[in-house]
């Protein structure tokens, strides 16, 4: 393979690990990225002390193993809840922060190492099932990628409903939602990271070859849908919360609506014959159109708090907007849990149980009461006119939610000690 990049793809034949069903799925993320073993001692033996060498080989052996389990165990849609975002997870991603120290050894200023060992890496949404490259920063925008995935997995388990035993059905707790903003934003800053620090040490020809899966688009569609989804899990509370305000919560709606309109511009064009890269697509459809829902709702209801005729039009033609938000969510949710690999709908809960309850019932009621104003032609006492008009244009917040500000670690004091020899 030389020091170049590679891809390797089986035509006609089935990716082995491709699960059929993945379980319950609140937060997308397109399984995980596995390492392939190397052999540090064949690649790297006659360049470093073999004390060095052990150490890396022992690391990445570690990371590989770990990402192999908890890879498979994700896949797995009846023990995923059990597991997942418990000691498993935590784990890998503790072995992964302890490998990057070391592993950064081999791309510090002159080291002529960055190009001696060859990664390989196991894809899900490139049409390669695999991408080989002799660049260890391929191998530390890997890890960054994976760091970022698993926090997603432990926010997705989060974020399924428990039982607490207190006489009350399954549900996801305010201390759950309140903690998976952080892993949120967590992730966000590993991949803010691996765009801002990582690709740009990358040559052209090499950032070419990289899979879809690790490409800027995707890295910053993925960071932003931390951001977009932190979002959203602050927008349930405040719903729950009897003091926030309407304005507060129309702010943060349209805060959702900017980010996932962002992620919408930034993610790459993807095999949509695959399946994650076809789920992944979906997800972003469905929550966008959750998004618009939940601003044209929120500025619905501030609407309607105006006294005149023309603030009574828009109200009613926001609500309408959100209406058909909420159905076209419904939609692509729909279609997002039956693309292979199918998942299921976890129970509605925090905004999307609100939109779900409110939206109907508050455009019915609201065309109800308007029945006079905004009706071309007169209806039997049975039907409500529905004219849909333009909706008025959402108003324009600056974001809040930033990435967790996150720097590559110091190298480990291992090769102050190779420097020496």
């Amino acid at each position: 393979m030389g020091c170049g990049a590679s891809k390797w793809r089986d035509p006609g034949v089935v990716r082995q690990g491709r699960p059929r069903s993945v379980g319950e799925v609140v937060v997308f993320l397109p399984g995980l990225r596995v390492p392939r073993t190397v052999d540090f001692s064949q690649s790297l033996g006659d360049h470093l002390d073999k004390i060095a060498v052990d150490r890396l080989s022992a690391l990445r052996a570690t990371v590989v193993t770990m990402a192999m389990q908890e890879s498979a165990m994700a896949l797995k849609p009846r023990r995923r809840t059990a597991r997942h975002g418990g000691s498993g997870t935590a784990n890998l991603l503790q072995a992964l922060e302890e490998y990057l120290p070391v592993l950064l050894g081999l791309v510090k200023e002159s080291s002529d190492l960055r190009n001696k060992a060859q990664f390989v890496w196991a894809n899900q949404e490139d049409d390669a099932e695999e991408t080989s490259m002799a660049d260890a920063w391929y191998e530390v925008l890997s890890v960054l990628h994976l760091m970022a995935m698993v926090c997603f997995l432990q926010a997705n388990s989060l974020l399924l409903p428990r039982s607490y035993g207190d006489g009350h059905g399954p549900r996801v707790s305010e201390e759950s939602r309140r903690a998976t903003v952080d892993v949120f934003l967590k992730a966000a800053g590993y991949l803010d990271c691996a765009v801002n620090q990582v690709l740009p040490q990358i040559p052209p020809e090499k950032r070419r070859a990289l899979p879809v899966d690790l490409v800027e688009g995707n890295l910053k569609a993925l960071s932003l849908q931390g951001l977009g989804q932190g979002v959203d899990m602050q927008l349930g509370l405040a719903i729950d919360n009897p003091k926030a305000t309407l304005a507060v919560k129309r702010r943060l709606a349209c805060e959702m609506v900017k980010y996932w309109q962002q992620i919408k511009d930034s993610i790459p064009e993807l095999p949509l014959l695959d399946g994650w890269a076809k789920k992944h697509t979906l997800f972003v459809k469905w929550k966008y159109a959750e998004a618009k829902a939940a601003a044209y709702y929120f500025h619905g209801l501030i609407l309607d708090e105006g006294n005149t005729e023309k603030s009574q039009e828009m109200a009613i033609s926001s609500l309408q907007a959100s209406e058909e938000f909420l159905k076209e969510s419904k939609r692509a949710a729909e279609a997002f849990h039956s693309t292979p690999p199918t998942s299921r709908m976890s129970t509605p809960f925090g905004t999307t149980k609100y939109l779900l309850d409110m939206i109907p019932k508050e455009t019915l009621s609201k065309l109800q009461d308007n029945q006079d104003l905004n009706t071309q032609e007169r209806t039997s006492n049975t039907e409500i006119s529905r004219i849909i008009r333009p909706p008025p244009p959402l108003p324009d917040f600056p974001l809040a939610l930033n990435p967790e500000e996150y720097e590559l670690p110091q190298l480990n004091p291992l090769w102050k000690k190779e420097a020496n020899h």
